[in-house]
């Protein structure tokens, strides 16, 4: 064992689970495999789970479930998350969970459509009517369509609806993924080794640098959006919005256009995973209240600058929660 904890040596006992139709590409020939590993057999996840019903899941739509069960697994109150391309386009929490859902879609409902939806909650008959019946926002008549559902149970009366007349949707039961766990990733010729990134913003501290302090549901926004940020991939921008009243509904969303997202969202709270002045301003022309990112930036003084010109509050969480 070396002085930073990791082995000398690692072998990970793999088992074929199943053959895939093909790769990322359908040129590409592909397989899945479980990790034996002790510290995975109980750890949860995707690859512990149950398919219900619907096609057999391809190799895409393996990372794309994984990517929205880790996401919705950070949240302990009733979350929907929605995912396409590895990438959430839409997450709310709320005591209700059909709410949840419902703004969920709303944060991007292009993207939504087709993507997978996951909730860290139980699918019961009514959530189960409400992803079957709900129509699109984009033009309120078109049925929403999800490539795979993932929550940690099911409902029998809310499974028997999801599966419906429809052959292909996947319906997938997880547990939730245990932290602590080894992350590895696959270079050519070699392994990658990192503890998995659990940090939840309780274990940080959003340090005010900016003359004007945020409001109570602003700092909740920004805590929300940071624990949302650390799934979206390379330079992400998270916004979030408390809405309709002080409890936790939330809208989430990611994008480089701050002004067609901001514009229609008066006083919301963004995270940036790094500083960028540009960023940081076009985020204060459009309407944004707070601002957290992880700063230790030379350009940290002109984002600082910017948000104190337009009276926006500024956080430094000395955290930085990059994805590549």
């Amino acid at each position: 064992m070396l002085e930073d904890g990791f082995p000398s040596s690692l072998t990970v006992p793999l088992s074929l689970k199943c053959s895939l139709r093909y790769g990322e590409n359908p040129h590409q020939k592909a397989a899945f495999y479980v990790d034996k590993s002790l510290s995975e057999v109980n750890g949860g996840g995707i690859a512990t789970g149950v398919q219900h019903h619907g096609k057999e899941k391809s190799y895409n739509n393996y990372l794309d479930a994984d990517a929205a069960w880790n996401c919705v697994c950070e949240f302990n109150k009733p979350t929907c998350v929605i995912v396409k391309h590895t990438n959430p386009c839409g997450v709310a929490s709320r005591d209700d969970i059909i709410e949840a859902h419902i703004l969920s879609v709303k944060a991007d409902p292009v993207s939504a459509f087709g993507g997978i939806v996951a909730f860290n909650i139980e699918v019961d008959e009514d959530l189960a009517k409400e992803i079957r019946e709900f129509r699109s926002p984009t033009d309120g008549e078109t049925r929403m369509f999800y490539e795979i559902v993932v929550a940690p149970k099911y409902s029998k009366k809310g499974l028997e609806i999801l599966r419906g007349n429809s052959k292909t949707l996947r319906i997938f039961e997880a547990s939730k993924n245990k932290k602590g766990k080894l992350s590895l990733r696959q270079v050519g010729g070699g392994w990658l080794a990192q503890d998995s990134d659990d940090l939840t913003p309780e274990d940080i501290e959003f340090n005010l640098v900016s003359e004007k302090t945020p409001q109570e549901n602003e700092l909740s926004d920004a805590m929300f959006a940071w624990l949302c940020v650390k799934h979206v991939k390379s330079n992400a921008i998270v916004i979030a919005k408390e809405t309709k009243s002080r409890e936790q509904l939330w809208l989430v969303m990611h994008s480089s256009h701050l002004v067609f997202i901001a514009g229609s969202c008066l006083k919301v709270a963004i995270v940036l995973r790094t500083a960028w002045k540009d960023a940081v301003e076009e985020a204060c022309e459009s309407g944004i209240g707070v601002i957290a990112e992880p700063g230790g930036s030379i350009r940290d003084g002109d984002a600082i600058d910017c948000c104190n010109k337009y009276g926006v509050s500024l956080l430094f969480t000395n955290v930085r929660h990059f994805r590549h």
